[in-house]
């Protein structure tokens, strides 16, 4: 037997298209032909739109249509096997279990309870306000939320990190890190993050002493176990707890149980440190830092969401924002505003990366190699 398991979007007009809303998942199992009649149902909703009907026949034209699209197959997040589990297969066709977003959020509120206190791990962005809110609603005040603090934070975002624990009406700590004293996070190799989670989360173990609380738990989710991210190495040596990815919640979960408990940063975009927009291999400076904020919060000022500043050698600006703002930027008269901002910001050069936004974009610098090695850890 094999599964093929994969995500599409369904459109009113029964057409197979990609788009935010009205996306079913589709899982095929391919098993002998005697134990599944050809119009076995296969399908299911998401989002609460009831049911797909989903037979073998209809299932080729998907599949087909899916190729036509040149989807990559089992290439994540579009396509993943972790959102079914096979049960059993009789001869009346296979049984799907599919956790619901309710049974996901009812095992994190037990397993944070086992805990009987928890200190979380708060940047205030969508993941560890989820956890956050979590741990308050299955601890009370015997949970409580610790931010990090270094010249790494970008403007403004302690200041609704606060904000979001006052929401939550969690305990909220800070407390001051110190990974720009090592010269193992500054020289911006591609452990980088490793070191700077390391710091933190033994400063957090320390505090967790004098708070009185059992475990340290991240906003790690699913989805974060497809990326390079040798920060969970850090969260493995110091025996943090990702309650998020234990009780098997993706980004589409988290971001869905924030907005049904009403959380401001339900739609908040990825906000990763600042350190993570220098190259690998430049030194990390808080002079540096403070160039790459400065531009990013002036694109945020011309009403930009989704975008990154990132500091090449030589005190080059590449700027990464949504293909569809490409254009607006290079308008003569925003060009050259852009441009001699960021040149009095102390950047020498300012480019506009034409491949548009990409999240973790500097990532594909590293070595095959490296990251293998990483996950292996």
């Amino acid at each position: 037997m094999f599964v093929l398991s994969m995500q599409i979007f369904w459109g009113a007009d029964n057409e197979v298209r990609w788009g935010p809303d009205n996306w079913v998942s589709v899982s095929c199992h391919a098993i002998a032909p005697a134990a599944l009649p050809p119009d076995q149902v296969l399908g299911s909703h998401y989002r609460n739109r009831g049911s797909h009907l989903c037979g073998m026949r209809a299932l080729t034209k998907l599949i087909a249509t899916a190729l036509r699209w040149r989807i990559a197959l089992f290439s994540p997040p579009s396509f993943s096997l972790r959102r079914f589990a096979l049960v059993e297969t009789v001869r009346g066709g296979p049984a799907i279990a599919m956790a619901t977003l309710d049974e996901k959020r009812d095992r994190l509120l037990a397993l944070l309870r086992s805990f009987e206190s928890c200190a979380v791990a708060f940047s205030g962005g969508v993941d560890s306000g989820v956890l956050a809110k979590a741990a308050q609603l299955a601890l009370g005040d015997r949970a409580v939320a610790v931010t990090g603090v270094s010249p790494s934070l970008a403007a403004g975002e302690l200041a609704e990190a606060s904000r979001c624990a006052a929401q939550i009406g969690i305990r909220h700590c800070t407390i001051e890190t110190g990974e720009f004293e090592n010269p193992s996070y500054t020289r911006n190799e591609s452990d980088r993050c490793f070191h700077c989670k390391d710091e933190l989360y033994g400063q957090v173990e320390r505090l967790r002493r004098e708070l009185n609380v059992a475990v340290v738990a991240n906003g790690a989710n699913l989805d974060d176990q497809g990326d390079y991210r040798p920060g969970m190495r850090a969260a493995r040596d110091h025996e943090v707890r990702s309650p998020l990815l234990e009780c098997e919640l993706d980004k589409e979960d988290v971001r869905r149980l924030a907005a049904s408990w009403e959380l401001a940063v339900w739609d908040k975009p990825a906000s990763p440190c600042l350190s993570s927009r220098i190259a690998y291999g430049e030194e990390v400076t808080e002079e540096r830092l403070r160039m790459v904020d400065a531009a990013e919060q002036y694109l945020k000022s011309l009403g930009l969401v989704e975008l990154r500043v990132r500091y090449h050698r030589g005190d080059l600006a590449r700027i990464e924002v949504s293909v569809d703002d490409l254009a607006r930027l290079a308008e003569p008269e925003c060009r050259r505003r852009l441009t001699d901002r960021l040149l009095k910001l102390g950047f020498r050069y300012v480019t506009l990366d034409l491949s548009g936004f990409q999240s973790g974009s500097l990532n594909s610098l590293i070595a095959a190699e490296t990251i293998v090695a990483e996950h292996r850890r």
